[in-house]
């Protein structure tokens, strides 16, 4: 086996610069070894590669590389005996099958028809902002986000339910990014579940109860079937698995949870960083405001998605902000040549986004946030893959872009808001995450005038 360049560093330095500044160690790694590198992880070596002929091999190969299912039997996310049948524990040809269910979801004319809900939910949770007041950009956001995800997902509307699932995803959010839950998280010994008043046990109480809600409205769904219902509860309980036999409740639980999860996070994050983005750039956001203004009478929300500058700015947030910074991993089955260099089994592949969407040659002056790169060229989906790729590749990818535009739009078409600090965000990260260290602060100043935007972005289409 001949291994890409081998990092030289104790693995105890590694392993922290991975978890605290992925980021700044990805930027050095790049600067010494360049597009192609090997960490070696105990005994295993993990392939990490930022070259677009390189990702499309790892993504594009099905016979000699897999895509494992990401989360083992000690998994974090996995709790006690329930959670192990989601989307991202599951592989092979039922992971195939079951995601291809899941995408109904995000896609065709169920993706038209929530474009107004997600203007509305939008409009009503901006207004509610006092007027000259700081609040963080990334709460609002998170508010937005689930609140649609609830709507898609499981399809509740308003009522004691819909407001009891948004208050446990809030709650786990929130614990999973406090200080002592990422303390507990990288000390594997204080992992002691002794009930729910202990750091570990109210981690494992708070998804007990998202599971046990999930179950119980399904098994509520079932007993009240709605043909007419357009939601992914509905879907994945008329489904059948690759037999043939409907899926269990618990099958449609577990699967149930990652795309609200998805919306907590990758959403949340992506989203916040434009609004940052827009802010801080006032010429970029001088231009979006003309576009949108000049959409007058057609400003439905299939108009607003079609917006190239708008397209431009979100795909460039996307690009210099990456939330994900790296794919999801795959495996080498059996001995592969990628780049010139023979891998063996048993190799961890993993293609670097962040890195990727640094280079040069692709993108000149990569740390300038320049939406026009994205109206002067069309990139490859390995030059750009703001959601991964291959079968491993984010479920809702096209979902969070449409959502990510129709949100911006409502925003800045309606609301003067602006960044309360001039100084650059900061980055933190979790996990793979990249997200604002302050959430971004920011200040309402009011809405718009009328002379500023002719018409309404919500129209009477739908």
């Amino acid at each position: 086996m001949k291994l890409p360049p081998t990092v030289k560093i104790p693995y105890w330095l590694l392993y922290y610069q991975l978890k605290n500044n992925p980021i700044g160690l990805m930027d050095a790694l790049y600067k010494r070894y360049g597009d192609i590198f090997t960490v070696m992880f105990g005994s295993t070596p993990t392939v990490y590669v930022s070259n677009p002929s390189g990702i499309k091999q790892i993504l594009s190969n099905t016979k000699e590389i897999i895509a494992p299912s990401l989360y083992g039997e000690d998994s974090n996310i996995t709790v006690g005996k329930i959670g192990k049948q989601g989307i991202l524990h599951i592989g092979g040809l039922v992971h195939k099958h079951r995601r291809s269910i899941l995408m109904k979801s995000y896609h065709g004319e169920r993706m038209l028809a929530c474009g107004r809900r997600i203007c509305e939910i939008t409009e009503k949770i901006i207004s509610q902002q006092a007027i000259g007041k700081t609040f963080i950009a990334s709460e609002i956001i998170s508010k937005i986000t689930l609140q649609v995800a609830v709507e898609v997902v499981i399809g509740l509307q308003e009522g004691e339910r819909y407001e009891k699932i948004k208050s446990l995803y809030t709650s786990c959010n929130k614990y999973e990014k406090s200080p002592l839950f990422q303390l507990i998280v990288n000390l594997p010994f204080t992992q002691l579940d002794l009930g729910k008043l202990s750091p570990w046990g109210y981690h494992k109480y708070l998804l007990k109860e998202i599971f046990q809600f999930l179950y119980n409205e399904i098994q509520e769904r079932r007993k009240q079937a709605d043909s007419s219902r357009t939601d992914m509860l509905c879907d994945l309980i008329s489904a059948c698995d690759e037999t043939g036999k409907p899926l269990s409740d618990e099958e449609v639980r577990d699967l149930l949870f990652f795309p609200i999860l998805a919306s907590r996070d990758a959403a949340v994050h992506s989203l916040t960083w434009c609004l940052y983005w827009i802010h801080r750039c006032t010429d970029v956001r001088d231009q979006l405001l003309e576009e949108l203004d000049r959409l007058g009478e057609t400003s439905d929300p299939m108009s607003i998605v079609a917006l190239p500058y708008l397209s431009a700015v979100c795909n460039e947030s996307l690009r210099i902000s990456p939330s994900p910074i790296f794919t999801l991993p795959r495996v080498v089955d059996s001995p592969i040549e990628i780049m010139g260099y023979e891998l063996d089994s048993g190799t961890v592949l993993i293609g670097n986004i962040y890195l990727t969407h640094q280079r040069e040659d692709l993108y000149p002056n990569p740390k300038q946030f320049k939406p026009e790169r994205f109206l002067e060229q069309k990139f490859s989906p390995y030059e750009f893959m703001p959601f991964g790729g291959g079968t491993r590749g984010c479920i809702a990818g096209s979902f969070a872009l449409f959502q990510m535009k129709l949100v911006l739009a409502t925003i800045l078409s309606n609301y003067k808001l602006a960044l309360a600090n001039k100084r650059p965000e900061k980055q933190k990260h979790y996990e793979d995450q990249c997200y604002a260290k302050s959430g971004v602060k920011m200040v309402m100043h009011g809405r718009r005038k009328q002379q500023e935007y002719t018409q309404p972005l919500v129209s009477s289409l739908f």
